[in-house]
Formats: C-alpha cells, sequence, structure tokens
C-alpha cells in the first residue's frame, strides 16, 4: 500500500487511496504502533454522489463520523487529483463543501472546509445528565461548579469547557476528566472529545483530548465547535475567530441566521512525505519513507511567526 503522510495543525495521518477494506481498523492500530506520530488513518475512495469519500479512523481502531483536519488534507488530494479548486466530499453523516484558499504563508498550502451537522441535542452525542434535552454555558457539579460547560455534535461528539489559564497550562484536570468519560461511565457511553477552551487577547485557545486517541495537537471538529460555542458565550463575535491550539492556528468562520449555524474550518494542509506500507509483513520493517517533502519547513516557519499569541499560556 502506497500512503501520504498528511497534517493539519500538526493533527497527523497516513491518507490511503483505494477501495474500501474490512481491516482498516486493523491497518490503522499496526500503523500506529509503527509510528506514533500519527493520530489516525485518512481513507479516499470512491462515492457515487460525490467527488471522493473519507472515512477517519482512530488510533485505537474506532472509526469517527468527521474529521476536520483530515478532511482539509483529504480535500487538498482529491482538488489536486482532479485540477480543480472546489469539491465535495462524502463523510459518515454528511456531504461537506471543500476548497483551495490562498496561502496562509509562503510554501503552507490552505484548505476550507464545511463543519456540518451541528446538534445541541444531547441524544445526538450521545450524553445522559439529570434528564436533559441540551446542556450549554452551565457547569456540571460533579467536575467543577465553576466552568461553564457545553455538549455539542458537529457530528463528532464535543464537550467544551471555558476555562481560565490555569487549567490550560497544566492539563491534568482535563484528562482526569476526559479518561473517565472515555472509559466506563453513565454519562457518555459512545465517549466524547473534551475541550478546554481560553480566551486570548486575539481568539481563543483550545486543547482537545480526543476520543479514541488521547491528547491531540489540535481537532478540526473540536476547534470549529468551540469557536461556535464561544460566540454564543460572548467571548468573540460571530464572524471569523481565530484558534489557537497546541499544533498551531485555524481560522473558523460561524455565521448564525434564525438559530441555524453555518460552520466553517480553514487552516494548512501539509504534505510530509510518501511511504510504502507492506500489510501482509509482521517483520518491524514494513512501513518505509519513499519520498520526503520539505513542506513542514515552511509550517514551522508560519508557527513561529504566530507564536506571540498564546506566550501567556507558556
Amino acid at each position: 500500500m502506497e500512503l501520504l503522510k498528511v497534517h493539519g495543525s500538526m493533527n497527523t495521518f497516513f491518507l490511503y487511496e483505494g477501495d474500501d477494506r474490512e481491516d482498516f481498523p486493523q491497518l490503522t492500530k499496526r500503523l500506529a504502533s509503527l509510528d506514533p506520530e500519527i493520530d489516525g488513518l485518512l481513507t479516499v475512495s470512491p462515492s457515487q454522489r460525490t467527488h471522493a469519500k473519507m472515512r477517519v479512523f482512530n488510533t485505537d481502531g474506532s472509526e469517527a463520523s468527521m474529521c476536520g483536519n483530515g478532511l482539509r488534507c483529504v480535500a487538498r488530494f482529491v482538488c489536486e487529483q482532479e485540477g480543480i479548486e472546489q469539491a465535495l466530499i462524502e463523510t459518515m453523516k454528511a456531504d461537506l463543501a471543500v476548497q483551495k484558499e490562498p496561502e496562509i504563508d509562503a510554501g503552507v498550502e490552505m484548505y476550507g472546509v464545511e463543519i456540518s451537522p451541528v446538534s445541541f441535542q444531547l441524544s445526538d452525542l450521545p450524553m445522559a445528565y439529570d434528564q436533559q434535552t441540551e446542556w450549554q454555558q452551565q457547569a456540571l457539579p460533579f467536575i467543577d461548579a465553576e466552568i461553564p460547560f457545553t455538549a455539542v455534535a458537529v457530528p463528532n461528539p464535543h464537550l467544551i469547557g471555558i476555562v481560565g489559564k490555569d487549567l490550560q497550562k497544566d492539563p491534568s484536570h482535563q484528562e482526569k476528566w476526559a479518561a473517565y468519560f472515555n472509559g466506563d461511565n453513565p454519562y457518555f457511553s459512545d465517549g466524547v472529545n473534551l475541550s478546554y477552551v481560553t480566551p486570548l487577547k486575539e481568539g481563543i485557545f483550545v486543547r482537545t483530548y480526543e476520543r479514541g486517541v488521547g491528547f491531540t495537537d489540535a481537532c478540526g471538529t473540536a476547534m470549529t465547535a468551540s469557536a461556535l460555542v464561544s460566540c454564543l458565550a460572548g467571548i468573540v463575535s460571530f464572524g471569523d475567530v481565530s484558534v489557537y491550539n497546541p499544533g498551531g492556528m485555524v481560522n473558523c468562520s460561524i455565521k448564525s441566521d434564525g438559530g441555524e449555524y453555518q460552520l466553517k474550518l480553514s487552516g494548512n494542509a501539509s504534505y510530509l512525505g510518501v511511504y510504502r506500507f507492506d500489510a501482509t509483513g509482521d517483520d518491524g520493517n514494513e512501513l518505509e519513507l519513499i519520498k520526503q517533502t520539505d513542506e513542514q519547513s515552511a509550517y514551522e516557519r508560519f508557527i513561529e511567526k504566530i507564536s506571540g499569541a498564546t506566550a501567556e499560556l507558556r
């Protein structure tokens, strides 16, 4: 198998193009053991109604319904293959529009992707708590009486808390509850992505513990959902929101029309290298780098330029 190693905001994946296979979960776990840098596997296969179909597998072998950072990388792959600048990509729960955008910095390829659908119904996560149907901007007293939490599906399930700088600098509190919610617990039967959000002078900072992965440099749907929650909480204004994360920065466009929300995530879609993977082998040498790109150096220059925005959290 030929694999392309990619990342969006340092959320790193192998990308595979080909027909669907039943062993994608097992292959993803093997790839994760061979390369601890990756957060999962993206697959691109033919679609009967769109330009292509994307599937996303976490490092534990579970399948996610969507991945915003991964979708940007798939968007670039499909658009460059087809020689187009806009496309429609089939995902598990929605067909999503994607498009090429101007470079954010020299050598940093940018793509914008639609994030949809949006639901605040707890049944769509699912989440069970106190017989409620929604949970927005309210504390969960068993966690902390001071942290306002919001539950939202986009369509991945997210629980988002707005916290101060101290809880961002020391992620142990977040890790404790994220590990609990993704184990045996009465609240989230399928687990949940837990994000802590902190306001900045130039936007917001988001750290995410991703279901099936753990702490990740960035989670696209989490950043977009966090931007929406921050708009609703009055932390930032509707429109373009700069969202910083451990892996870099993205722009989230948040629009509201009578309670209906239009969300777009824009950020880098970087290629790291081409690999050959022997899916039948088990000799420790089944993953081989064939060609490395120089795109990461351009991305690192961009990260250096924006590092001042998050200095207060270090």
